[in-house]
Parts: structure tokens; sequence; C-alpha cells
């Protein structure tokens, strides 16, 4: 699990075959084997590392669900060691499974994402609602729909947030990792997505 505030910005360094590496500093500092890092909001886990440098397994599935294979070398990347129970939560639950890729449409700092009708994850944005895009808790609004079940929706970047991310950098046309917020999963799973409580969740007082 991971707060969507991105630690450091690192880089892609290659991969052979299914092994990728990442150079970084900050999250290896006290980082192990088996730790999981979220790269670009991708939860992966370290199988390998070394001064300056770590490894991580890329499954075909991965890939297929995110943009990590259009990752050339030098390409920098967001990267957020998991949280401790004890941490504070400054942005919001990020789970790091990459839900589908969105495309930028309009670059920072009034960023614009275009997200796909597959899915359907249309249906879990709302206005001012949480976010995570490339790994980057953030607050989409302006949402607008299109004839086929996608839509899209703004973030603002502070020039912080564009500094120490690959939001600052992006440009229209470029893939994002987007993640929905996982409360609205579950509150889609408790109400049906007809909006009534199903039978199978609902409380009863017998």
């Amino acid at each position: 699990m991971y707060t969507g505030l991105v630690e450091e910005l690192g880089s892609f360094a290659g991969r052979n075959g299914e092994r990728y590496r990442f150079n970084a500093a900050l999250v290896l500092s006290d980082a192990t084997v088996d730790d999981s890092i979220s790269v670009n909001g991708c939860c992966l886990t370290v199988v390998e590392m070394g001064d300056g440098w770590w490894e991580a397994d890329v499954s075909a599935e991965t890939e297929k669900r995110t943009a990590l294979g259009l990752l050339s070398e030098g390409d920098p990347v967001n990267l957020e060691r998991c949280m401790r129970y004890a941490d504070r939560l400054g942005g919001h639950l990020v789970q790091g499974h990459v839900d589908g890729v969105a495309t930028i449409t309009h670059p920072a700092p009034d960023l614009r994402v275009a997200v796909p009708p597959e899915g359907g994850l249309r249906r879990y944005l709302v206005e001012k609602g949480s976010v995570t895009l490339n790994g980057i808790s953030l607050t989409c609004f302006d949402i607008t729909d299109d004839d086929e079940g996608g839509c899209e929706f703004s973030v603002a970047l502070i020039p912080h947030t564009m500094a120490m991310t690959t939001m600052g950098t992006a440009r229209p046309g470029d893939p994002v990792n987007l993640e929905v917020d996982v409360l609205a999963r579950y509150v889609e799973r408790l109400l049906g997505q007809n909006g009534a409580v199903t039978d199978d969740v609902r409380v009863r007082h017998d």
C-alpha cells in the first residue's frame, strides 16, 4: 500500500527480458530484497539491488496492463516505498495495482488526461475525487464524457509536484498509468451498481 506521494525521481536503466533495472538512491536507503517499490504507480518487488540500482521482474500481464513496457533507457520514473502503518497518509490509499493506461491531452500545469472506455473506469471518477496517475495522488475535476464511454478530466499540479515527478515534463500523447480510488470499488460492491444494497452484504438484525 502507498500514499501516492512520490519520494524520488529515479530513472529506467534498461531491461533483460522480464528483468527491469532502475536507478535510485533515496528509496534504497532502507530497502531489502522482497520489499515493494512503486514505479510510476506499479507495485514491483525488489529481487536484486546494488549501489544506486535495483531490479524487479515484470510479468507479461503487467506489461500488458501498464505503460512500463513503453519505457526507454534513461526515462524518469516516479518512485515511492510502501507505507508503514505508523506513517502519515498525506495522499490517499494507493494499492499500486494499475487499472488502465490513460493519455495526456494537455500538459502541466493544467494537466488533462483522456481515459479510454475499456475497463469501465469512468464510473469510479467523481468531481474532486482522488485518482492516481503514474503513482501520484491527485484530485480530478472538470470531467467530460465522450460518446464511447470514456472521458477526460483535469488535475491541477503545484510547482513542487511538477518539479519532483514526471508530470512536469509530460507531453500530449504520453501514456500514464491510472489507478482509481479503491474505496470507490468497495462502495460499488457494497451498494451494487444500481445504488441499492445487495442481499449478500445487507446487515441483518434477526
